[in-house]
C-alpha cells in the first residue's frame, strides 16, 4: 500500500497544499516548526479518521477559517481509493472513500493502516496505563470490527454507569436495579474484551522480542503482560463487590477499563529501572511490531510515518533503523529539521529518496536524492 497524493486545504498551518509522493522514501526537511509534522498528521488523519496530536477537529483548522479539508489517494494493490474528508465547524464531519460516504467513521479503522513512530510515544513507558491501552486498542481494532464494536458498547455502558452512580450520589439514593441493566452490559461486551486482549498479547509478544533483539543486539530478556482485575476473577462478581466503592467514588472502579500493559526486562519495571536507550529500543520495537502484525493481518504492507526519528536517536540505535529500512519497509515519511544529515544516512544504505522543502507551511518542489 502506498500514498500517491495529498491535498490539503486550511488544514493546521496550510492554506492549500498539493503533493504527489515516491513510492519508497519521501523526507521531509525544514526548520522545527514549519509545518512537518502536521503533514504527517494529515496522512495519519486519512488512515484513523482524526488527528494523532489533536484532540479536536476543530483545531485543526487553520487560523481564521472554518473548516477543513484532506484528501489523499491510496493504492492497494493494483486499485486506486480517493478518500476524502471534511470538517466545517457546527457541522458533521464528512468522510468518504471514493463517492461513497461512511455512516459510521469506525468502519474506516484498519482499511487503509498507518503505523507514526514519534517523540511521545515513549509516553507508553513513562505515562499511566491509558496510553498502553489505547496503543494496544488501536492496534486490535484494526484487525477485528466486533474488537472495536465491543469496545465502543462498553464504553457508552460505563458511561450510562458512572452517570447513575454520580445522580445517586447528589440524590442520596441508587437504584440498584437500574445499575445492574449496565453490569450486564459491562459483563457482556468486557468479557469478549478481556480474551481477545489476552490472545492478542500472546500473538504480539514474540514479534516484539524479535525486534527488541534486532535493535540492541544483546541477548537482553523483555517481557510483556497483560494484567487485568478479570484474571482468576468473575465480571459480575467483581461489580457487585465493588458497589459501595463506586458508590463512594461515584464511578466504576472495576473493570477492563482498568487493564494495563506491564512492560518489563531482567531488571524489573522498564520504567523504573531501565536506562533512556533502553526505554527507547523498547517502544521503538513496539511500534515495529505493530508494522509487522498489520502486515500479517492485512496482507499489505502499512505506511510508516517517522517523525523526528534521527533526533532523537543514538547512531547505533539509528543504524539498526537503517537496516531495516534497507531491507524494504514499504513506504516511509521521514521528518528532519537537518537534510544533510537525512541524505548521508540514506546514502550509506544506497537508497534513493524524494526530498520536500517544508517553509512557513509551503511545500516547495521536491528533488531526487
Amino acid at each position: 500500500m502506498r500514498l500517491e497524493s495529498l491535498q490539503l486545504l486550511n488544514f493546521k498551518n496550510y492554506k492549500e497544499v498539493n503533493l504527489k509522493f515516491s513510492p519508497r522514501i519521501n523526507v521531509l526537511v525544514g526548520k522545527n516548526g514549519s509545518g512537518k509534522t502536521n503533514l504527517l498528521d494529515a496522512i495519519f488523519f486519512l488512515s484513523s479518521t482524526k488527528s494523532a496530536f489533536s484532540a479536536s477537529d476543530h483545531n485543526c483548522i487553520l487560523h481564521d477559517q472554518s473548516h477543513f479539508m484532506v484528501k489523499g489517494t491510496f493504492q492497494v494493490g493494483s486499485s486506486m481509493h480517493e478518500i476524502a474528508s471534511s470538517v466545517q465547524v457546527g457541522a458533521k464531519k464528512i468522510f468518504r472513500v471514493g463517492r461513497s460516504e461512511y455512516q459510521k467513521l469506525s468502519d474506516h479503522i484498519g482499511k487503509f493502516p498507518v503505523i507514526l513512530i514519534a517523540p511521545d510515544d515513549i509516553e507508553l513507558v513513562k505515562e499511566g496505563s491509558e496510553a498502553r491501552r489505547k496503543f494496544f486498542d488501536s492496534m486490535i481494532s484494526q484487525l477485528d470490527r466486533e474488537y472495536l464494536e465491543d469496545l465502543m458498547h462498553y464504553n457508552h455502558a460505563l458511561k450510562q454507569r458512572n452517570s447513575l452512580l454520580k445522580m445517586a450520589h447528589d440524590r442520596g439514593s441508587i437504584d440498584w436495579i437500574a445499575v445492574e441493566s449496565y453490569d450486564h452490559l459491562l459483563d457482556k461486551y468486557g468479557s469478549s474484551i478481556f480474551e481477545k486482549r489476552k490472545g492478542f498479547v500472546r500473538e504480539f509478544l514474540p514479534v516484539f522480542r524479535k525486534f527488541y533483539q534486532f535493535i540492541v543486539e544483546e541477548n537482553e530478556r523483555t517481557d510483556l503482560a497483560y494484567v487485568s482485575e478479570l484474571i482468576g476473577k468473575n465480571f459480575l462478581e467483581g461489580l457487585f463487590q465493588s458497589r459501595q466503592r463506586d458508590l463512594a467514588l461515584q464511578r466504576t472502579s472495576f473493570g477492563i477499563h482498568r487493564d494495563d500493559y506491564l512492560f518489563t526486562m531482567e531488571e524489573g519495571d522498564i520504567k523504573r529501572l531501565g536506562s533512556q536507550g533502553q526505554q527507547k529500543s523498547f517502544v521503538m520495537s513496539l511500534k515495529l511490531a505493530q508494522f509487522e502484525i498489520l502486515k500479517k493481518h492485512n496482507g499489505v504492507k502499512p505506511i510508516l510515518l517517522l517523525d523526528d526519528i534521527f533526533d532523537k536517536l543514538d547512531d547505533e540505535r539509528i543504524a539498526r533503523l537503517l537496516e531495516l529500512i534497507k531491507t524494504d519497509l514499504g513506504q516511509l515519511f521521514i521528518t528532519d529539521a537537518r537534510p544533510d544529515r537525512t541524505r548521508g544516512l540514506l546514502h550509506q544504505i544506497h537508497a534513493e529518496a524524494c526530498f520536500f522543502i517544508v517553509e512557513n507551511g509551503k511545500v516547495k518542489a521536491h528533488e531526487q536524492s
